[in-house]
């Protein structure tokens, strides 16, 4: 991946939030849009820099409704 990405750590600390959050947030499909580089239920997720920011951006407006 060229771009820049994030592992489930490394988003979870900067968002302050458990990496077991991200995995609750994953299965019901709220949290910010990740890639899964590796089949099966443990496979490598990451998050891309762009999704996150767009995902904090929604979440900032849906805040400010």
């Amino acid at each position: 991946m060229s771009e820049a990405t994030l592992t489930p750590a490394e988003l979870a600390a900067e968002l302050g939030v458990s990496t077991k959050t991200l995995m609750n947030w994953r299965w019901q499909g709220i949290g910010p849009r990740y890639v899964k580089l590796t089949p099966g239920r443990s496979g490598r997720i990451r998050y891309r820099r762009r999704d996150v920011n767009a995902w904090l951006v929604s979440c900032a407006a849906g805040a400010a409704a």
